[in-house]
This record gives structure tokens, C-alpha cells and sequence, in this order.
């Protein structure tokens, strides 16, 4: 009884820090833009299932991509062990979900196996960070701290695994010292039926085979009980630190590939309104649309965080800043500035700063500084070529193009402010209706300079 209280009030005060984050980013999601309607539910969950459960991209990379599916694939089956823990911890149950049978064995088996195959890749990840220095895990926004974050929440993975093989370790050991005769118990029974141990557990049997009778039937008990709350509370800590940490796409990823956008990546989504007024100052006479355009709005573009739809914001809390993006960039690799993957930190980055002051203060409070030259520069913007390698190589589908255009659009659209060569462009277009310099009259003068042959 007294497990269960203090677990009940450990699992209390757990979900209320975690139910303080979500509500926290809830509230910075309503200081952003309404975005698309979410439509076609099947066609994005046949995405969803080949891009994030099935980590299809990811294996671009075969031998890390490899790795980084088994812990994606590991962590959802131990998922279901840790539910089980949970309803152990309130209720004072053990293995309560074990009246499932052959699934459950299946289930125990699989989280068994993974437990050890995710410490070595963990292990493998680590050794990568710390030893082998790898460029795309480099770059002017990979602070020492973007660093420091990775390798805690890696060792936090690993103290998972650990703690998790230790306490399946010791459950076989403890179920195999204890006689399975009611009356008897000696210190050590080396022979017992199979219902005594619940579940399937094959490597946990070999480690635990390795003790040899060194345990007592009580001293094993207690040493299952320590792992079992060591893995527990890894558990609840590591839930309450990715909302902080570049590892929050642990649970921003897999919906957020389910909001990938339809269309193709090199459509460029228009603005109705100037849509509207181009198609008017082209023909007059033309019909107004059926369907009226969207309202009037505050901004062209995207000049600071609040500009910024929902999914766009949300793209940049499921970002784990791999590196992918930027590494096949070629503005990047040519030596510009643009990084796709700053652009996504930097946003989140400053809705961190100003959101908490927006929500105090209202959305309209200005701290006297923006996305735009305060975190991104106009040249890292404009040497975006729009070729959306970075958008096709991400893993979860983040649209870093998308972002990057709607800030050009505010830079054009609201301070007419361009590189030398587009506002020539600007110009012509205006004049003579093309990006042309010449006249629509004088187009055609070069045609007449050229001989005609009749046979």
C-alpha cells in the first residue's frame, strides 16, 4: 500500500509539470496564424506509416539509419511495458497485462531483445558525438549547449536501457530462486514451471544465468525492486525534459509527418488577396471570384514568430536538428550563410523568448526586435535557391522553404527590401509587364534582323 501512494503521488506530480510544458506551448500556438485545414486523413496516414513508423527516409544513411530505426521501433514496443508499469505502480499489481497471453510474451520478448540492441546503438551515437567529430553535426548554430543537450538526453536513453535489462534481469532471477512449491523454500531452486515467470524474456534469462546462485530469493527481490523504480523514474524525468530539449521530437515527429503538406514541394503557396489585386490590375474586367478572398491581414509575410502558421511552428519543435537538411543544401554547401536548420532553430528559439512575454502582455507587444536580422539575416534568406533538398532529405518532412519565402515576402511586400538584381526585376515587371527590360512594343525587334530564306 505504501508503494502505491508514493508511486501515485510521484505519477501526480509528474503529469502536472508535464500538463505545465503542454499547456505552456499550447498558449504559444495560439500566438500564431491559422494554417491549412487538415484533410485527407487517409492519404496522411499511409504517410505517416511509411515515413515515421517506418522510417523510410531515415535509411538514406543505411548503417545509422539502421540504428536509428530499431530505437524508434524499440522505444514503441517497451512503450507498452511501461504502461504495464504504471498500472503495477497505482493498482499494486506486478505484470498486470499478462492475462494477454502469447501477445504479452511477444510483447516482453521484443522489449527484451530491443533493450539491448538500443544500449549498443546508443552506445554507437555517443561514440559518433564525442569521438568522430561529423561535419553535419557542426555549424555556426550547434552551440555548446545544442551538444551538451544531445549527449544528456543519449545518456538518459542509455540509464533507460540499463535499468530496464537490470530489472527483467532480476525478475526471471528472483521468479527462478523462489520454489514454486507451496511450504518449501530453500535458498535456491534450480528447476521451476514455466508459468512462474510472466512473460518471455531471452536476453534477461541468459544475464540472469550468469549469477550462478550468487542471489538470494530476498536480496534478489530487493535489487528487482531497485531497478524496477530506477526505470520508472528514469522514465518520468525523461518525459518532463523533452519539452526542453532538441530531443522533443520524440514526441513531435510522428504527427508532425502526419501534417506534411500535400502539395508538391516546388508548388509555392499564393497569397489570395494579391492574387486577387494582380489578377484585377492585369484585367479590370475581370470577374470577382465566386468564393471571396481571405480577410484582409495584419502582415504580409513573416516578419517574427508570431507570423508564422501553427504547423510551421510546429515543424520547428519537431525538428532534431540532424543536420540532414543543411548538409545537402547547396547554397550551404557553396559557402553561404543559409543553413535550413538554423532557420528552424532560430525560430524556435526566439518564440521562446517572446512568447512567455506575448502571453503576459498580449500579441501585439514588441520587444523591439525580430526573427529577421535579430536571429536570420536577410543574405542567409536570400541565397535560398528554393530547390527543397532540404524539405525532400528531412526525416519528419519539415518545409524549411516555406518559411524561408514567407520572409522574403514580408522583406518585399511590407520594406521593399530585395538584392539589386530583383528589384530590377520588380521594376520591369511593373513597367513593361515582364521581367524584361524592354517595352512590350520593342520584344519583337530582334526578329527583324533576321533573314528570311524562301525557297
Amino acid at each position: 500500500m505504501l508503494k502505491q501512494i508514493v508511486f501515485s503521488l510521484i505519477l501526480l506530480l509528474t503529469l502536472g509539470i508535464f500538463s505545465y510544458s503542454a499547456l505552456r506551448y499550447i498558449r504559444f500556438f495560439r500566438l500564431t496564424r491559422a494554417g491549412f485545414p487538415v484533410r485527407k486523413i487517409g492519404r496522411r496516414v499511409g504517410i505517416m506509416m511509411k515515413v515515421a513508423i517506418g522510417q523510410t527516409k531515415i535509411f538514406r544513411f543505411p548503417f545509422v539509419g539502421l540504428l536509428h530505426a530499431l530505437v524508434f521501433w524499440g522505444f514503441c514496443v517497451i512503450l507498452i511495458g511501461s504502461v504495464e508499469m504504471v498500472i503495477d505502480g497505482v493498482s499494486g499489481t506486478e505484470k498486470a497485462l499478462a492475462f494477454l497471453g502469447v501477445f504479452y510474451n511477444i510483447i516482453m520478448g521484443s522489449g527484451d531483445v530491443f533493450a539491448l540492441l538500443i544500449a549498443i546503438a546508443i552506445l554507437i551515437f555517443l561514440g559518433r558525438r564525442l569521438f568522430m567529430h561529423v561535419k553535419r553535426f557542426s555549424g555556426t548554430e550547434m552551440k555548446h549547449v545544442s551538444h551538451a543537450d544531445a549527449n544528456i538526453a543519449l545518456s538518459l536513453i542509455l540509464l533507460l536501457m540499463i535499468s530496464l535489462q537490470g530489472m527483467n534481469t532480476l525478475y526471471v532471477l528472483q521468479q527462478t530462486l523462489i520454489s514454486p512449491y507451496p511450504g518449501l523454500i530453500p535458498a535456491r531452486v534450480t528447476h521451476y514451471p514455466a508459468e512462474a515467470i510472466q512473460g518471455f524474456y531471452p536476453v534477461s534469462s541468459f544475464f540472469a544465468g550468469l549469477f550462478d546462485g550468487s542471489l538470494s530469493p530476498a536480496m534478489a527481490r530487493v535489487f528487482y525492486q531497485g531497478f524496477w523504480w530506477s526505470h520508472i523514474l528514469l522514465i518520468f524525468l525523461f518525459a518532463n525534459i523533452l519539452p526542453y530539449s532538441k530531443h522533443f521530437h520524440v514526441f513531435m515527429s510522428v504527427p508532425n509527418v502526419f501534417l506534411s503538406r500535400l502539395e508538391p514541394l516546388g508548388k509555392l503557396r499564393n497569397m489570395d488577396n494579391i492574387t486577387q489585386e494582380v489578377k484585377l490590375m492585369l484585367d479590370p474586367e475581370a470577374p470577382l471570384p465566386a468564393v471571396p478572398p481571405e480577410p484582409l491581414i495584419e502582415r504580409f509575410g513573416v516578419r517574427d514568430a508570431e507570423d508564422v502558421t501553427w504547423k510551421t511552428y510546429f515543424d520547428s519543435l519537431a525538428c532534431t536538428e540532424c543536420g540532414r537538411c543543411t548538409s545537402v543544401c547547396p547554397a550551404n554547401i557553396t559557402g553561404k550563410k543559409l543553413s535550413p536548420r538554423k532557420i528552424m532553430m532560430d525560430l524556435r528559439a526566439r518564440m521562446k523568448e517572446k512568447g512567455p512575454l506575448m502571453v503576459k502582455n498580449g500579441r501585439n507587444f514588441s520587444d523591439q526586435k525580430s526573427l529577421i536580422r535579430d536571429y536570420i539575416l536577410e543574405e542567409e534568406l536570400w541565397a535560398c535557391t528554393t530547390c527543397n533538398a532540404c524539405a525532400v532529405e528531412c526525416p519528419i518532412n519539415i518545409n524549411q522553404p516555406g518559411l524561408i519565402v514567407d520572409m522574403r515576402r514580408y522583406l518585399v511586400l511590407e520594406e521593399a527590401s530585395a538584392p539589386g538584381q530583383l528589384k530590377a526585376m520588380f521594376s520591369y515587371i511593373e513597367n513593361n509587364g515582364a521581367p524584361w527590360q524592354f517595352s512590350k512594343g520593342d520584344r519583337m525587334e530582334w526578329a527583324d534582323k533576321i533573314e528570311t530564306n524562301v525557297n
